[in-house]
């Protein structure tokens, strides 16, 4: 897969990898490896959109268009 934009919407919030992670309840780690292209599964996309504030509609503005 690869291309998301979590990384720089995450910097614009002024969001650290682990707060984002502590609010959607995932690892830092999870975090990391997500931003650097590597797929999630949707309950994490999930929790990750929420997060960040945004609704479940607007996924494809941060894990861009599925299949």
């Amino acid at each position: 897969m690869g291309r998301n934009s979590l990384k720089q919407i995450r910097e614009q919030l002024l969001m650290s990898k682990a707060e984002l992670a502590r609010k959607a309840g995932v690892s830092p780690l999870t975090i990391d490896r997500i931003e650097s292209g590597k797929d999630c599964r949707m309950e994490t996309k999930r929790k990750i959109i929420l997060a960040l504030g945004y609704s479940l509609d607007e996924k494809d503005k941060i894990f861009g268009e599925d299949d």
